[in-house]
């Protein structure tokens, strides 16, 4: 039975009192809407919930959820729920929580919370029925014959694993079961967060010490889901009653700092409300200006941080407004009546966080010194901000005033709130972590790590990954285990090592190598901060004994003892005909016998002048084309885009008018760059091959940092050919780059 509570009105530290300087609301402006219903969940308690009816008897007990409910969907069924409360009622008859209260107080205060967010009919009926199953003689038949079967899935999803089953594994498969669930709707952990709350709210019954187990599993794993839910009014009152049980003297520390606030004669944060209403009034913008208090742990935390507080760090002021461009007019207000913090700017508008929440985050200049923090955001916004996904309703009924194949539904953290990204990440990841230590363990070290960043592909698409996250944690949000075979990054468009660590809007292309010898590196273990990759890589190194010497950021993936030979043997494995040669820190290769090769013919306009192509650009047909005069009556020809040309023209050479013949074949340096590997460059010289090209020579320096530079001077019998020779030298797997090369040189 998970009648874990007590009497409300018993004496404990598990309900933080709040003071009622903090729950007092500042004076309404002049003219405003109707104000919507507010989300004060501190202020429901069993008086709230039962109302004035003796204990035995709970006549109009569903009343206030009704009343609740009425409030955001006037138009709802109410008859699912009258249903419902009587089902519960009846089974739940005779059973009694800790504290000797009914337990039908239990559901019916879980209810009358998600109606207070906003929550629609059949998470409100599921919620009157989730521990039916679990307590009762009810079955989930029953409930899908009675209730339908999205009413059954929440109830079998909220629903705990017998310990007589499972053993200790049963609360992390529990929660297990239900994270499983919440991948298909997330209203299972609506209803669960809710329940914790009540359970939080009532603790005080419970022995010390199971009150602290109950506490630090709530910190540890149903905290952070809130927040990623973005159900802040239940994640702060969770904190606060964490922090109660946790910490009992740094809450009596925090408790008399808000006390002794309140009793202050003046209150700077109303002074500077009323100034704002004013501003705001002046420019014509409707709003409502609201003093919104600090819940106890934040006011602990900026205590923490700053040591002495002063009247404004109490609370912060929330201004509200109709639509999402009074927000900026507002803002605009603000920062040209008032003394802006330009460095407290944030645009949580145009860029929201992964939560769904949305607004812009300020703070205006006192006297005195003190600082207040400003919130601007719609109503709308507001209820976002406050319930999270409760607020969306059911979010798989389809809109109906939206197409069936919306584009809105296309790949991204923030568009789909029903299956955001962290979750998708956590249920592919639980699949591979089959021991129950192990997947408790990894889940609660995945949800501390409560900030996110997105990061986008080359094709468009986002990747969500948490603050911290390296190109290794991408390669396997990617690609999954297919991820073994990455041999590199760009980021931002420049060449990175894997254990790069990504920021919020970096644009990441993963080269990745199509070897079948691929393996990860037993490194990576060291650059991977999301559970995917880590247990990915460990699941590969432990049925693989004695791998693991992929690529790495020490070590290029030549192999793991040929850091100075493998170039000189990669090479002469690449021909048997080819000499090579080893000076030092390149490594030459030269067709022994090839013959020398005639250039592109080239006419320059001077008759009987000798013409040689520049080796610093190797122009070919049809790049534009100048030449200059050297030494012994000799034109060069250089691409108009080298930086020969430049140099020489700062020094007053004189350019000669040239131009291609007739004849295409021609002579080309290419520079290849790639993450070295074994055959790498028999893999190259036979793609030039393939294209028709003969090598005349090549250089292939030494692997630094992961990479290798070959540069090859080529001949062609056809300059047209020059694109698809690049193309497929670009395709040998390990290549992620070929260019023209473009040396710089002296004056000749």
């Amino acid at each position: 039975m998970s009648a874990e509570a007590t009497n409300p009105a018993t004496a404990g530290p598990a309900v933080p009192p709040v003071p009622p300087a903090l729950t007092a609301s500042a004076p309404p402006a002049p003219t405003r809407r109707k104000a919507r219903p507010r989300i004060d969940l501190r202020r429901l308690g069993r008086a709230a919930l039962l109302g004035p009816a003796a204990r035995d008897r709970l006549p109009d007990a569903i009343g206030h959820v009704v009343e609740a409910h009425r409030a955001h969907h006037p138009d709802a069924d109410l008859e699912p729920l009258r249903h419902a409360y009587v089902l519960a009622e009846s089974s739940h008859r005779g059973q009694t929580r800790k504290s000797g209260e009914p337990y039908i107080t239990h559901p019916l205060a879980v209810t009358l919370i998600l109606a207070e967010l906003g929550a629609e009919t059949t998470t409100l009926t599921a919620s009157l029925l989730h521990d039916t199953v679990e307590d009762t003689e009810v079955t989930l038949d029953q409930v899908r014959e009675q209730f339908g079967e999205e009413v059954r899935y929440l109830v079998d999803g909220v629903t705990k694993l017998e310990k007589v089953d499972y053993g200790a594994a049963a609360e992390p498969e529990t929660f297990r079961k239900m994270l499983v669930a919440t991948g298909n709707d997330v209203r299972v952990m609506s209803i669960k967060l809710a329940d914790r709350l009540h359970n939080m709210r009532t603790l005080g019954v419970m022995r010390p010490e199971k009150q602290a187990r109950i506490a630090k599993v709530t910190r540890d794993v149903l905290i952070p889901l809130a927040e990623r839910l973005g159900v802040q009014a239940i994640k702060t009152e969770l904190e606060d009653l964490v922090f109660a049980v946790l910490h009992p003297a740094e809450y009596a520390r925090t408790r008399e700092l808000i006390a002794k606030n309140g009793a202050r004669p003046t209150d700077p944060l109303a002074e500077a409300a009323e100034e704002m209403r004013g501003v705001l009034r002046e420019a014509d913008i409707p709003a409502e200006v609201l003093i919104r208090p600090r819940h106890f742990v934040s006011v602990h935390r900026v205590a923490r941080k700053r040591g002495r507080l002063r009247g404004t760090d109490f609370g912060r002021l929330l201004v509200l407004v109709n639509e999402d461009a009074d927000c900026y007019a507002v803002l605009g207000e603000l920062h040209t009546c008032m003394t802006p913090v330009v460095s407290e700017f944030k645009d949580f508008i145009a860029v929201p966080k992964f939560n769904l929440y949305q607004s812009l985050h300020t703070a205006v200049a006192r006297p005195g010194g003190q600082v207040a923090e400003v919130l601007i955001r719609t109503h709308q916004m507001h209820k976002v901000a406050e319930a999270g996904v409760v607020a969306l309703g059911n979010p798989y009924a389809p809109a109906s005033d939206a197409p069936a194949n919306d584009a809105s539904a296309a790949d991204g953290e923030r568009v789909d709130p029903t299956r955001p990204g962290w979750l998708s990440r956590l249920l592919d990841w639980q699949q591979a972590a089959s021991d129950p230590d192990t997947f408790w363990s990894t889940l609660r070290e995945d949800l501390a790590q409560d900030r996110e960043i997105t990061v986008f592909r080359p094709d468009g698409g986002a990747l969500g990954l948490p603050e911290g996250a390296s190109c290794v944690d991408a390669a396997y949000a990617q690609y999954g285990e297919d991820a073994h075979a990455c041999i590199g990054a760009r980021v931002n468009g420049r060449l990175a090592t894997l254990s790069t660590v990504l920021r919020d809007g970096d644009t990441v292309q993963l080269l990745m190598g199509q070897d079948p010898a691929s393996e990860p590196s037993r490194e990576w273990l060291e650059h991977a901060h999301t559970p995917a990759a880590r247990i990915a890589i460990q699941r590969w190194l432990a049925t693989h004994p004695g791998g693991g010497t992929g690529t790495d950021d020490d070590t290029a993936a030549t192999g793991p003892d040929d850091r100075g030979s493998a170039p000189a043997q990669t090479a002469a494995a690449a021909r048997d005909d080819d000499s090579t040669r080893r000076d030092g820190q390149t490594t030459a290769v030269t067709p022994a016998d090839a013959p020398r090769p005639r250039g592109a013919d080239v006419l320059a306009d001077r008759p009987g002048a000798a013409v040689r192509l520049a080796g610093c650009c190797t122009p070919v047909p049809p790049d534009e084309i100048t030449g200059f005069a050297v030494r012994g009556g000799v034109v060069t020809v250089h691409r108009v885009e080298c930086a020969a040309v430049a140099q020489m023209k700062s020094l007053g050479r004189a350019e000669i008018v040239v131009r291609w013949g007739d004849t295409a074949e021609c002579r080309v340096t290419l520079v290849a760059e790639s993450f070295g590997r074994p055959h790498l460059l028999a893999d190259l010289t036979e793609a030039i091959a393939l294209e028709g090209a003969e090598i005349v020579s090549a250089t292939v320096e030494p692997p630094s940092q992961q990479r290798v530079r070959h540069t090859y001077t080529l001949q062609l019998p056809d300059a047209s050919r020059l694109p698809s020779l690049m193309r497929a030298m670009r395709d040998v797997p390990g290549v992620y780059d070929v260019s023209r090369a473009q040396h710089q040189t002296t004056t000749p």
